[in-house]
């Protein structure tokens, strides 16, 4: 246990209802202030990559909202993250809406900052170009990357609307080209839906991409389609990314492409929890778009699969994993 001096708010000190929005109600401390810090929880309100529903730069806005119902100790892993770990809300990484190029750089330049301080970066999108970034910049600190990702889609195409480069479809196809991510330390989970032609995994097959679709998911189960991810992503420095389409639209209806026939969130919450003690350096939970659901149901998931990889990375980052 440490001394944290990044608590977040108690529900029996202020109703869950009042005070600001921050995650998790943790205390929201500027970047420049967070010398201390161990895993920083940051907004990407950012969307430009968008190819059909608009909307994610609101989702790290609702997930806020949301995440006040996360209590601060997990029964299933029993951990109490903020117990483990200095955590805290650093706000929202800079974004230009208007230029997708501009934008990347500037939330590449805000994460080498945060990864200059020696925190752990746990991310709220936004859409999925915005993990493109990210990965530059941790690659800069750490090489290249394995990947678990967990989504509908590959994101491994490579343009969109003839020379389009950068959409939310694209992110890993770049992120393999640059260097920043090893194809063969990459693991993708839930694929599914329909493609544009029987050779549009064929790229990333080539490179070396593990592909799990979920039917092959629900024939094996989650163990062992987790203790697969485990032995592709070893010891290595690992990355992981939650599309929120990964969930059935029933569970997740506000988001950019959704596609039926995916995962229950408690099948999402399991998976995550199976990643226990991989050395993760950095994770984000993207798509969620709050106008095509007010309710806040997808926001909720969001948030919830947020806490679950804060606490994984947490007990990691204090070694206290029996």
């Amino acid at each position: 246990m440490i001394s944290s001096k990044f608590e977040p708010i108690s529900s029996g000190e202020i109703p869950r209802y009042a005070s600001l929005s921050t995650f998790m109600r943790l205390p929201h401390i500027p970047l420049e202030d967070a010398d201390g810090a161990d895993i920083g929880l940051i907004g990407v309100p950012w969307d430009s990559g968008t190819t059909n529903r608009p909307g994610a730069r609101h989702g790290p806005r609702q997930m806020r909202e949301m995440s006040v119902m996360m209590r601060s100790y997990n029964p299933a892993l029993d951990i109490s993250p903020y117990e483990l770990a200095n955590c805290a809300d650093l706000g929202d990484a800079p974004v230009n809406p208007l230029k997708i190029e501009g934008a990347l750089d500037m939330i590449e330049g805000y994460y080498d900052q945060v990864l200059e301080k020696s925190i752990i970066p746990l991310s709220a999108g936004g859409d999925h170009l915005t993990t493109l970034p990210i990965l530059r910049a941790l690659a800069k600190k750490h090489g290249p990357l394995a990947m678990v990702q967990f989504d509908a889609h590959s994101d491994l195409w490579d343009t969109y609307f003839g020379d389009c480069k950068y959409s939310h479809g694209t992110p890993f196809r770049r992120a393999i080209e640059e260097g920043v991510l090893d194809p063969e330390r990459t693991v993708q989970i839930g694929l599914r839906g329909g493609l544009y032609d029987a050779n549009d995994n064929a790229w990333g097959l080539e490179q070396g991409v593990h592909q799990i679709p979920i039917e092959e998911c629900f024939e094996r189960g989650t163990d062992d389609v987790m203790a697969q991810a485990r032995k592709i992503i070893g010891s290595g420095k690992t990355y992981v990314t939650f599309d929120i389409d990964c969930l059935d639209p029933v569970y997740a209806p506000g988001t950019g492409t959704p596609e039926i026939g995916g995962f229950v969130t408690a099948e999402a919450q399991k998976m995550i929890r199976l990643l226990r003690g991989s050395n993760i350096v950095g994770a984000d939970v993207v798509e969620v778009s709050p106008p095509f659901d007010p309710g806040g149901i997808t926001a909720l998931a969001g948030a919830t699969m947020m806490f679950e990889l804060l606490c994984i990375i947490a007990e990691s980052k204090s070694g206290a994993q029996n």
